[in-house]
């Protein structure tokens, strides 16, 4: 790792799952409870504002599945009963499908809310994390987060963490809407965000096709490997496993 603790990265930009967040955590607690509680959040909340905006995207998205011959659950609109229940039906197989949809994100955002909100959630981060975060922070480094989840998620999840409010460390969060995590412009578009040149920002995650992007983008990557058996580093990625390898 010697590398990356030399590097002139200001900035740290983190994925979640898998590097500052249990996968599990992930799929094993929060898919699970936006699952079991669309159409109960859908029925009570229909008529708000961001609410309603989601349901319009959806539709829209859900036309395009169609007419990409994706065979998506039918879209009635003869009642309004039939346009939830064609919501809810539809947001169950886009989650089955693992889909990063924009407006599916946003919502499944606003159903945590109230989940974290209730008590119902905690969330869980590495334990390395924190004294990371306060070690960067120390050694005045920008933190930013780039996920497939919502701006909103994001900040709920490091606001409700069992080890405090993370909030306080993160300069920005960054979702889809600033682009795919596979292309190379989004990484461009937020080191603009961020006032800094890609070279100077070091990108965290473990997902290789994402860490392709930001260094097309010319930002400093390393594959963060959490689980399973020791990886040596490879000429493709430097590897990490813990926090802690950087900037000790």
């Amino acid at each position: 790792m010697e590398p990356l603790t030399q590097a002139s990265a200001r900035a740290l930009l983190l994925d979640i799952e898998g590097t500052t967040t249990p996968i599990e955590f992930v799929y094993q607690v929060l898919f699970p409870y936006a699952r079991a509680h669309v159409e109960e959040f859908i029925e009570r909340h229909h008529a708000s504002p961001d609410v309603s905006a989601n349901l319009v995207q959806l539709r829209h998205e859900h036309d395009r599945d169609v007419a990409a011959k994706l065979n998506p659950p039918p879209w009635h609109e003869h009642s309004s009963a039939a346009r939830l229940e064609s919501a809810v039906a539809y947001v169950h197989w886009l989650m089955d499908r693992d889909r990063k949809a924009t407006p599916l994100k946003s919502l499944q955002g606003k159903i945590w809310e109230a989940g974290y909100r209730s008590g119902a959630l905690r969330s869980e981060v590495y334990p390395d994390v924190p004294p990371a975060f306060a070690r960067w922070q120390a050694q005045q480094k920008s933190i930013a987060i780039f996920s497939s989840g919502s701006v909103l998620a994001q900040k709920l999840l490091f606001v409700h963490t069992t080890a405090g409010d993370l909030t306080r460390f993160i300069r920005a969060y960054f979702d889809t809407s600033s682009g795919a995590k596979t292309q190379a412009e989004s990484y461009r578009r937020i080191a603009i965000m961020l006032a800094l040149p890609p070279e100077e920002i070091l990108f965290l995650s473990d997902v290789t096709p994402e860490l392709d992007a930001a260094r097309l983008a010319g930002m400093h990557i390393a594959l963060c490997i959490r689980t399973g058996p020791p990886h040596p580093p490879t000429p493709a990625y430097p590897v990490i496993h813990t926090f802690n390898e950087i900037f000790p």
